[in-house]
């Protein structure tokens, strides 16, 4: 009886977990400003880490309900960045027009991209992306009249119809906040559809899925093509806050940081992605003080955590939970 009490209390506390975890995630973020007081790097910081974040979402959706591992994913970023970059070079300076050219460019990119990638399946997959990804980057580094290699410095920050809110930093981070808001909110209903369950279908079992009428490509497709969406829009917070891009924030490099949030968090749980950008970021700055060499440290606590907790950070705390498999 007591075995049985065990196994029926472990799946509870599990899925308490995955209802309160988010919401005091969210919480924290939400009153973080009110901690921080008149402290804008701080604020800035906790913006950078919500524009990363909101990538990590959107690459978490294809990988952990898709299971397609996407090599290329700092692309859409990066695009996302230089649409702010490109139209303030051009004397353009409103974030109602600039927000959504970086979402079109982005998931234009991924539209376009993702029709031949997902053509293929595994390691093809990877590497498609990761051409891709590379073929982004090189192109923004010849982009002279942009910078180049050197990146291109923004000198003034858009206005929102014409009002200058977002350079007040307390007011950028609460338009990142509610970015990154909106962003969980939208995969979450997106996995919780029934776009969601063909989506998940298609990674369990896609001949199946095909046998009873459904064209999986589209919703892989589209799914991706939401995926490079939120990516572009990290992009365009990301410009905001650091007044700077650079084809830097399309490299290889920075794909395999985003794949790393999303693995240190726990694959498959969307506000795992938050806490995966959460801890690495925060740990990279802290590392940093001490070498320069802190990718060293961090690794082999990567592949710890790949070896023996494969759910994350959250699959460790669902074990805890639990006492017992996640």
């Amino acid at each position: 009886m007591a075995a049985l009490d065990r196994a029926g209390t472990a799946p509870r506390l599990r899925a308490s977990l995955d209802g309160v975890v988010p919401l005091l995630l969210f919480g924290f973020l939400a009153l973080m400003p009110l901690a921080a007081g008149g402290e804008t790097y701080l604020l800035d910081r906790f913006t950078r880490i919500m524009a990363f974040a909101v990538a990590a979402i959107g690459l978490d959706l294809i990988v952990g309900y898709g299971a397609l591992i996407s090599f290329g994913h700092a692309a859409f970023m990066g695009l996302g960045a230089y649409a702010v970059g490109v139209l303030a070079a051009h004397g353009i300076h409103e974030a109602a027009i600039a927000l959504p050219v970086a979402l079109a460019a982005a998931a234009l990119f991924a539209l376009a991209t993702g029709m031949v990638a997902l053509r293929t399946r595994g390691v093809h997959f990877i590497m498609i992306t990761l051409a891709f990804g590379q073929m982004a980057f090189f192109t923004a580094s010849s982009l002279a009249p942009y910078g180049g290699d050197d990146g291109l410095t923004i000198h003034l920050r858009d206005t929102v119809f014409g009002l200058p809110l977002l350079a007040d930093p307390r007011a950028l981070y609460y338009v990142a906040f509610a970015g990154l808001a909106a962003s969980y909110a939208l995969c979450r209903a997106l996995v919780a559809s029934r776009f969601g369950r063909v989506f998940r279908g298609a990674r369990e079992n896609p001949d199946r899925m095909a046998a009873i009428g459904f064209d999986t490509y589209r919703f892989q497709l589209g799914a991706y093509a939401v995926s490079g969406a939120l990516g572009g829009l990290a992009g365009f917070l990301l410009a905001s806050v650091t007044d700077f891009v650079s084809p830097a924030y399309m490299s290889w490099q920075r794909s395999g940081d985003l794949l790393i949030m999303v693995i240190f968090g726990g694959i498959g749980r969307l506000y795992g992605a938050v806490i995966g950008a959460i801890v690495y970021l925060m740990a990279e700055e802290k590392l940093a003080d001490y070498t320069e060499h802190w990718r060293l440290v961090f690794g082999p606590l990567l592949v710890a955590v790949a070896v023996f907790a494969p759910g994350g950070l959250i699959g460790i705390a669902r074990k805890l939970m639990g006492n017992g498999r996640d």
